[in-house]
């Protein structure tokens, strides 16, 4: 099962600035970076497969989190000094952070702290996804670098910060997905667009600490649902679903922002109207960025994105419980599952401010809300109310 230091562990990215030796027109956090990284490796491995290539997409979501678990373990290093002893002292390194991850890794089900070992120590392991990884990771750099390089055009070594930005993504250009992305301002308006959402604070009612973003919290959805699939045993389709689906969940807040909940029920019949709305902009201004060939699965991730569904006869079908139809044939999304880890993190999101001395009577009435709903609702083997009782 997940552990509270795990789970602090993801939220502390949330708090872990970027750039914050340059001038910055708003803060950029680490959350947010690898939020967007996992986006941008998305369109790339697709784009891989398009072009006849193949990618192993759970070594790639894998891939990503375990990267991202390193890269909150060695969070204080400048880029430059990480990069020089990583080419030094690589897998001294990724040893030490799999040590001090160890007892939380190794709670989780299914081999997940063997294949993080693997990851971090067998570089023979998984070559293409790193590869599309490294590249997203260095584009997603790319996009941050040109919103702060015009405030610091008067900074010493400026322009050599924004050559090595720009040699370290020309190191991909045989990537079909990294070419497509950087020449295609369609594709690239996409990417974009979703780096926007870091722009979207969530909570917007309420002061919190961390400030987290709509991007960011689409990651750690993303990743709880991730992790809790792999309790349920979930097989590798089922795992893939649940991962995009989490992590696209909240995409339309691009074109409506974050409509909070009391509005959306404060009215019968409005949530659909919105749920509308929203689908009528995803199909107009969101899917035309995207290739054709993909538009099918990002309108299975992200409409009914709380519903439990299938695909049957080349329908989506909703069904009660999507462990039920668990083989790999069914294309299977738990959307409930979705929808719990979505309130898990709004519940820890809130007990964090909480816990900064940030006394909101609206933080305090949300988190009671939270937590009297959706300790009671059961997924298959998964105790949510453990998870919940973390931050009691």
């Amino acid at each position: 099962m997940i552990t509270k230091d795990l789970i602090l562990r993801i939220f502390s990215a949330a708090n872990i600035l970027r750039w914050n030796d340059h001038i910055r027109p708003f803060d950029f956090f680490e959350l947010d970076k690898q939020a967007h990284k996992m986006i941008i490796a998305y369109i790339v491995a697709k784009f891989e497969e398009e072009d006849g290539k193949s990618v192993d997409w759970i070594k790639l979501i894998e891939g990503g989190i375990f990267e991202f678990f390193q890269r909150i373990m060695l969070t204080d290093l400048k880029p430059e000094v990480f990069h020089e002893i990583m080419s030094k002292k690589e897998k001294e390194l990724n040893r030490w952070v799999i040590e001090n991850l160890n007892d939380d890794l190794f709670a989780l089900n299914d081999g997940f702290g063997e294949r993080c070992s693997k990851y971090l120590l067998d570089y023979s392991y998984a070559e293409q996804e790193r590869r599309i990884l490294s590249a997203a990771h260095c584009l997603s750099t790319k996009w941050e670098f040109g919103i702060i390089y015009p405030w610091n055009s008067m900074i010493y070594d400026i322009e050599k910060t924004k050559q090595k930005v720009d040699d370290g993504l020309a190191n991909f250009d045989d990537l079909s997905g990294i070419r497509e992305l950087v020449f295609n301002r369609k594709y690239y308006g996409f990417l974009d667009l979703c780096g926007q959402l870091r722009f979207q604070q969530r909570w917007a009612q309420a002061f919190r600490i961390p400030k987290t973003s709509v991007l960011g919290h689409m990651l750690t959805v993303a990743i709880f649902s991730y992790l809790l699939s792999t309790e349920m045993n979930a097989l590798e389709k089922r795992r893939y679903n649940n991962f995009y689906s989490a992590l696209f969940h909240d995409l339309p807040e691009i074109l409506t922002k974050d409509i909070v909940s009391p509005v959306k029920s404060s009215i019968s019949g409005l949530e659909d109207i919105i749920k509308q709305y929203e689908k009528k902009q995803v199909d107009e201004k969101i899917l035309p960025l995207i290739s054709p060939s993909w538009h099918a699965e990002m309108k299975y991730f992200i409409e009914d994105e709380f519903s439990d569904k299938i695909i049957e006869n080349n329908s989506v079908k909703k069904v009660d419980n999507a462990a039920n139809f668990a083989d790999n044939k069914y294309n299977a999304v738990d959307g409930s599952l979705i929808e719990m880890c979505d309130k898990l993190c709004a519940y820890i999101e809130a007990s964090m401010a909480l816990e900064y001395g940030i006394k909101s009577s609206t933080l305090i009435k949300s988190k009671q809300k939270l937590y009297d709903k959706y300790t009671k609702i059961k997924k298959n083997n998964l105790d949510f109310k453990q998870l919940f009782n973390y931050f009691c």
